[in-house]
Parts: C-alpha cells; structure tokens; sequence
C-alpha cells in the first residue's frame, strides 16, 4: 500500500483528492487522497494531530480548502457551505455532541429535517397544506427514529436531561432525519461507556444495513475499528499513509511506526506477535 487509492468493487461515493489546509502557515492536511466506496463502512484513522478532523470539517463544509477536490457521488462539494452539502446528502456528526437542549427531544429531531418547513417561511405562507403535509411526515419520521434508538419515551423531555450516551443516540438519529447518503461520524464512541458502545455499533451498522447509508467515522479505539470497519484508511502528519482492508492495515510497518509507535508494534488487535 502507498497510500494512494485503492479501493475496488463498488463505485466510490465520496472521492478526496490532493486535498490541502494550512492554519498561519502550519500545514494540516497534505496532498491526501482517498476514495469512500458506496455502501461501506470505513475508518479514518491515525495519532492526534494526523488531520482527521480537519478533513471531516472539509469534506462537510465546514471549511475551505487550500486546494485540491472533493468529489461526491461525481460531483464538486469543495467550498460548498455546510447546508448546502446536507442539503446533497453528506450529513456530519461531532465528537462532542450539539443538541439544543432547552428544546424536546423530538423538537431536536425535527431540526434535522430535510426541508422542514420551519426553514422557509414564505413557503410555508403561500403554500399552507403542503407545509402542513411535511410537517406531518417529518413528526411522523422523527417518532420512527426515536424508536428506533429506544428514545421514544424521552420524545417530550428536554435533550439537556439525557445522558452523554443518549445525546449520542439523538444526533445520529437526527442526523438520519436528513436522509442523507453518506454519514461522516466524528468519534462516536467518545465518552460513551462500553454497553452503550455496542449499542451505537449495532446502529450504525444497520443504518447501513436498513437504510443503505455509507458511513465514513474517525475513530481511535482499534478494537472497535478491526472489527466493525471494512476498509481502513490512515493519515499521518496531514496525509494518507495507507489504506485498505483491516487485515492488511494490521501488518504495515508503516501504519505501526506512525500510530503506534515502534515498542507498541505488537500490539495491534488481531495482529499476531512479531508478524
């Protein structure tokens, strides 16, 4: 593996190509480059400071960069605003969670929706039955995915009286009432205690499953990566250094010295010792 893309099968849905951002000088993302495959689950990987954050803020609009493309589903997104990129179906999740929460949990769902009509007045003015029929399906929606994340009983609380695990739970199922076709998971098992971790996984894998979303999410637990990615991307210092199949991410030498570190070679999940 050299880094470049490799991906085969399905079409790419998401393609970042040469991608550069520089803060007062200070490169963070170099020249990286990867494919995301329609209907996978993929792991963006590497040490603190590699720049995954900063190309999950790229790729979801939330910056501009210095040059480069991002291509999704063909198509240019570079620069776009981050609505307008939902809007288009990549929808975007945060390490730290950002409910709203002196509102309801199921207000906080409907903040969520595609076109709700609550974002265009004048629509809802001069076009009152339709946007009363939006309303309805997105409630209706909303109450769907509540119970679908075993929040339905917590629809009329107030989202700031949820656990940290519960928050967790709200904005990936608000993140659903987009529909969107490819979600980028910013550490989703940060802070989350192990029982809930499992709960999460098993979510996001049938948000795949059921809903044939892709989902592409940065995460630093290499259990959880082994085990539940299908390919494995790896960034260091600003650019993609490998990518793959878990299996083969395991035995680079390259992946090892830059994540873990010589001494901690032997210790990767599911990596035989001295392999």
């Amino acid at each position: 593996m050299d880094g470049g893309r490799h991906q085969t099968g399905p079409e790419p849905l998401l393609t970042v190509d040469r991608l550069r951002r520089a803060f007062r000088g200070v490169v963070a993302v170099k020249d990286a480059s990867f494919d995301v495959a329609a209907g996978s689950i993929t792991a963006l990987i590497g040490p603190n400071g590699a720049g995954k954050t900063t190309v999950f803020d790229l790729v979801s609009g939330f910056l501009a960069p210095d040059g480069g493309r991002i291509l999704f589903d063909g198509r240019s997104i570079a620069g776009r605003p981050p609505e307008r990129i939902a809007q288009a179906g990549l929808v975007r999740t945060f390490q730290l969670t950002r409910s709203f929460p002196t509102l309801s949990v199921l207000d906080n769902m409907l903040v969520g929706a595609a076109e709700h009509p609550g974002e265009r007045l004048l629509s809802a003015i001069l076009r009152a039955r339709r946007a009363w029929r939006r309303e309805r399906e997105a409630r209706e929606h909303a109450r769907e995915l509540l119970e679908r994340f075993d929040l339905s009983a917590h629809g009329a609380s107030l989202a700031g009286t949820l656990s940290g695990g519960q928050r967790k739970l709200l904005e990936l199922a608000r993140a659903l009432m987009a529909r969107p076709r490819l979600l980028l998971l910013d550490e989703p098992m940060a802070g989350v205690n192990p029982t809930m971790g499992l709960r999460l996984l098993e979510h996001i894998e049938r948000v795949r499953e059921s809903d044939g979303v892709t989902v592409l999410f940065v995460e630093h637990d290499l259990e959880v990566v082994m085990r539940h990615a299908e390919h494995v991307i790896v960034m260091d210092s600003g650019t993609v250094i490998a990518d793959g199949a878990p299996s083969l991410i395991q035995s680079d030498r390259r992946v090892l010295d830059a994540y873990m570190g010589l001494a901690e070679a032997d210790r990767m999940p599911g990596r035989p010792p001295h392999a």
